[in-house]
């Protein structure tokens, strides 16, 4: 509403209630084309969206505008198809309630578009995950599915829904869209067989002929070109511009994969819709005697071709016990031949409907919350009406009626709430009108049905008499007999006309009758019996061909719009009426009458009068006064008071008169736009000296310095940013200190997904503990610290001295304070194990040796001399006395710790130990480099090899004297170790930043 507010006088006004002459059709149809002529296509009339098919891209639907209308309140922005959306998922979320979005409008105003791009935006804003990304990715590729086999090109409209679709998204208690099902209303299966000139049969058809592979087509017997079928031309535009069906047809093949159609419900799909086609070029030649005879031999569906021949030519009459083949003519075979092609086209519809819903469907039973999209066809008036018009038109009668009582009952609703006297609406009832259709025993429909099921010849304009006789005198029906004299020139003896709340629509009854009944003769539906498809596995082939009331079209279409309308009463509604500009399907044409025409039979001037009729403008007490309270000293800066005080007392400063507002219980109600727009107009001066002018001692503090203001904000931005932090610090709280209880309540139950992190704290922390509590004495068993349950198996090794030594753990807690911290792999060691590595002795003297002087500790080490840094394998022993460097049974080399100057590591990834010597004699002037032979292999080894060693000796770090020998150290994403030019030794170790020194 604010932006409404300030672009008012720029792009028209973006809420048609802030009008002020809202009872003129005139200034209405201005405002709208004011917008239009400047790319605005979206338009409120309070939450009722009003869009306008630009037919050009505008830019206004990408992931930027997502995100830009996603959070944000209703009417902060200018109107668009994403504001509503936002609202609905928001008020779904908060309130935990079920919602549908009816979207309304002619053919060709751009219905099926708006809920592809409501789908596009939920399937942005809901959270996700892999298995959520799975059900968006159905929900969204459902849509061209549907499209390819239930839209056509139409005079109107290049992919005119022929088909009623309501679908249900539903979405978990985090806003996850988790599941949906589709309804779909009366397919128009006569365009399968038919085509008026300038329109084309279902987009499947010509996507499989035009896109379909090479190989594909030939196992189904089709040839790349749609003039060779007749079901194909009858439009005589069989190749559209504006239509690619090559591309298309990509569309639909990944769709139905990633819809899980298995490999051989595609064949089945794809085999009944070459099959149609094959059937429309079966043709028929009158015999002798003037029957018909079968002119092909085409097996269809996997029906023996003597099968078809027989459904297809004559009809089975029951006499008696008996059963009689009764011939067709041509005519006749013709009718029987369509009625059959028609009835499998619905039927694979239907089963495609459902098969959808499967892939949709959502496993947990848990209660869900729905959002329902409703996106059904206009009110249509063609020079010839039939049938499919009068049903069509029939249901937009029901969703009006719908429409003004949901509008009148939430707009009583919000006023009873809030206290404010309710004041009547005028408007047309158009419950008049339903009861002249759907009427029990005395509506159209009824007369309808009990002409179709009624013994004797019924024929359509014995239905006409029927009508007459029954409607005569009613205010809304006339016929060519019942019309005045000047009527009656508009109208031919075959038609009837209703005048409905859009308007005079004129109906031939032409084809009532045969659309009615929907015939398929009995041995036809016997010849679908023999299919191999089980697509056409239908339940009723043995049924009667109308022998109840159900089979007729008009009571299933009456009764399935009476289950959608119980849907749609338990559910919030929101709406959107699209308009059609032109007929011409140009951009920037704006045709008046056209529009103006489209306003009326959408009730949207009725819509704006109930939202007027009242109050335009009614806003929360919070978001009125954060918004204008710096218009009157006592409310700014800072209220105090309750906000309902602080209108109270910022409207008594404007100077509202009593008949102007009303003060409801969470609400101020405004009356006229003029009384809004006077505050706005002094808000917007009041912000330009909140900008401009220097601090005062003013108690209102109106003015600060552009600084100040700049200050201000960035604090604002800094505080928000620390208090999303915060939240974010305490949410991780809350989510550990509840895994915490929950594993302590299972704490005694086998280690699960519920208690594992539990369990790891318990064990750390014992060790922890144990660490500086441990035994003096091997045999000492008394000052053990009492294990949790988790550690029992661990304790009862810990104190047995067969098993493990105390001093183990000792050194092992010695060798945490070196390394911890210190050098990058140390972490990959704590895990393993600390044991000695003893060699095999290979000589019984040197046995002997190293017995009687007791080794303490054994390696295998990788020695580099220092001439060249040649490599050499050798044992490291560790003695009491002193430490070894051992080839098989040779010792290559003593060193007495007494000897030993210093010990260096390095703080990288590598297990480089340098021993410093001391050089008392010519055999001992080296500094030994020593290394594990497999680094990655036995890592641990240098840490303990290096813990091990201080518990003989003492560490120095002097520097030796004289020539000396030099070890670079540097990190790379490679490890290596190669004498480099200036004849020093280069160790290359990688770099782990996960644990920098």
């Amino acid at each position: 509403m604010e932006g409404s507010l300030t672009a008012r006088d720029r792009v028209g006004i973006q809420d048609f209630v802030l009008l002020d002459a809202y009872t003129s059709e005139t200034a209405f149809m201005d405002n709208l084309r004011k917008r239009f002529n400047e790319n605005l296509i979206y338009t409120y009339i309070g939450t009722l969206l009003v869009s306008v098919n630009p037919y050009k891209e505008l830019g206004i639907y990408t992931k930027k505008q997502m995100d830009i209308y996603m959070g944000v309140n209703f009417f902060e922005l200018p109107p668009h198809i994403f504001a509503l959306a936002d609202n609905v998922y928001r008020t779904m979320i908060s309130e935990t309630n079920n919602h549908f979005i009816l979207i309304s409008g002619e053919s060709g105003a751009g219905k099926t578009e708006a809920s592809k791009k409501v789908l596009q935006f939920y399937a942005v804003c809901c959270p996700s995950t892999r298995l959520l990304d799975n059900v968006r990715d159905r929900l969204l590729l459902s849509n061209p599915v549907l499209e390819a086999f239930g839209n056509a090109k139409t005079l109107k409209n290049d992919n005119s829904s022929q088909f009623g679709k309501y679908m249900d998204i539903q979405f978990d208690h985090q806003g996850a869209a988790v599941g949906g099902h589709i309804l779909s209303y009366l397919l128009e299966k006569s365009r399968v067989v038919h085509q008026n000139h300038g329109e084309r049969n279902f987009h499947i058809f010509y996507q499989l002929v035009e896109g379909g592979e090479d190989e594909l087509l030939r196992w189904l017997g089709l040839e790349r070109n749609c003039q060779k079928y007749r079901y194909l031309i009858q439009g005589e535009c069989a190749k559209v511009s504006s239509i690619n069906d090559k591309s298309d047809w990509k569309t639909v093949q990944k769709a139905l994969t990633i819809i899980e159609f298995s490999e051989k419900d595609i064949e089945h799909l794809f085999a009944i819709i070459a099959s149609v086609l094959h059937l429309g070029n079966v043709h028929f030649e009158a015999s002798a005697h003037g029957y018909a005879t079968l002119n092909s031999s085409a097996e269809l569906l996997g029906i023996p071709s003597n099968i078809l021949q027989e459904g297809l030519t004559h009809r089975k009459i029951e006499a008696k016990a008996e059963e009689v083949l009764s011939p067709f003519t041509a005519e006749h075979a013709k009718y029987a031949r369509d009625a059959l092609a028609k009835a499998i086209y619905g039927r694979t519809f239907t089963w495609l409907v459902n098969k959808i819903n499967e892939s949709l469907v959502n496993k947990d039973s848990t209660r869900k919350t729905v959002i329902g999209l409703l996106d059904i066809y206009g009110f249509e008036v063609f020079d010839v009406n039939s049938f499919e018009q009068f049903c069509i038109n029939f249901c937009n009668e029901k969703l009006q009626q719908l429409f003004i009582q949901l509008t009148l009952k939430s707009e009583q609703e919000e006023y009873e709430m809030e206290g404010i006297e309710w004041e009547p609406v005028p408007y047309f009832n158009n419950k008049i009108i339903c009861d002249l259709v759907e009427e029990k025993h005395r509506g159209i429909i009824s007369i309808l049905d009990e002409e179709c099921l009624r013994p004797g010849e019924a024929t359509d304009f014995t239905f006409l008499e029927k009508l007459e006789e029954k409607m005569c005198g009613h205010p809304h029906f006339v016929t060519h007999k019942l019309a005045d004299q000047k009527t009656r020139k508009t109208l031919e003896r075959g038609d009837f006309r209703l005048l409905h709340y859009a308007g005079e629509v004129t109906y031939s009854v032409v084809g009532f009758i045969d659309k009615n009944n929907d015939l398929l003769y009995r041995n036809i539906k016997e010849v679908r019996g023999f299919a191999t498809v089980c697509i056409l596995s239908w339940p009723d082939i043995t049924e009667k061909i109308i022998d109840i009331n159900s089979k007729i079209v008009a009571t299933q279409f009456k009764s399935s719009l009476a289950g959608l309308t119980e849907i749609l009463m338990t559910k919030d509604p929101w709406y959107v009426r699209c308009l059609k500009p032109n007929h011409c399907k140009q951009p920037d044409r704006f045709d008046d009458v056209m529009v103006r025409h489209q306003v009326k039979y959408l009730g949207l001037m009725e819509h704006l009068r109930v939202r007027r009729a009242g109050f335009a403008y009614r806003r929360r007490y919070e978001i009125f006064l954060k918004r204008y309270k710096a218009l009157c000293p006592d409310t700014w800066p800072h209220w105090k008071g309750t906000p309902a005080e602080g209108v109270q007392r910022l409207i008594k400063h404007l100077g509202y008169k009593p008949d102007e507002y009303k003060m409801g219980r969470t609400k101020i109600f405004i009356r006229h736009p003029r009384t809004l727009f006077a505050t706005e107009d002094a808000f917007e001066i009041c912000k330009h000296e909140l900008g401009k002018a220097p601090a005062t001692s003013d108690k209102r503090r109106l003015p600060f310095p552009e600084g100040v203001v700049m200050i201000l904000a960035m604090s604002t931005c800094w505080r928000g940013l620390q208090a999303r932090r915060e939240r974010e610090r305490r949410a991780w709280a809350v989510k550990v200190i509840k895994k915490f209880i929950k594993g302590f309540m299972n704490r005694n139950q086998p280690v699960s997904m519920d208690n594992s992190d539990y369990l790891a704290f318990v064990r750390q922390s014992y060790l922890t503990r144990l660490k500086d509590n441990l035994p003096k004495s091997v045999l000492d068993k008394t000052i053990w610290l009492t294990p949790p349950p988790i550690m029992q198996e661990v304790f009862h090794i810990l104190i047995n001295p067969l098993l493990l030594k105390p001093c183990k753990l000792q050194i092992k807690a010695l060798t945490s304070d070196i390394f911890k911290g210190r050098k990058e792999n140390y972490p990959q060691s704590v895990c393993q194990p600390f044991h000695c590595i003893y060699i095999m002795f290979v000589s019984l003297a040197w046995e002997t040796y190293v017995i009687s002087h007791s080794t303490q500790y054994s390696v295998p080490v990788i020695k580099y001399d220092r001439n060249g840094f040649r490599p050499r394998f050798r044992q490291l022993i560790f003695t009491q006395a002193a430490a070894y460097l051992v080839e098989e049974a040779k010792i290559k080399q003593r060193v007495n710790y007494s000897s030993l100057k210093g010990v260096s590591v390095s703080d990288l990834s590598d297990n480089f130990l340098i021993l410093h010597v001391t050089c008392d004699d010519t055999k001992q002037k080296v500094g030994v480099l020593l290394t594990e032979i497999d680094c990655l292999l036995y890592l641990t080894r240098m840490h303990y090899t290096y813990t091990e060693l201080l518990s003989f000796c003492s560490v120095r770090f002097d520097i030796q004297p004289g020539k000396e020998g030099f070890v670079d150290f540097k990190s790379s994403s490679e490890s290596m170790v190669y004498r480099a030019k200036n004849g020093h030794l280069m160790v290359v170790s990688p770099h782990n930043p996960m644990h920098t020194t």
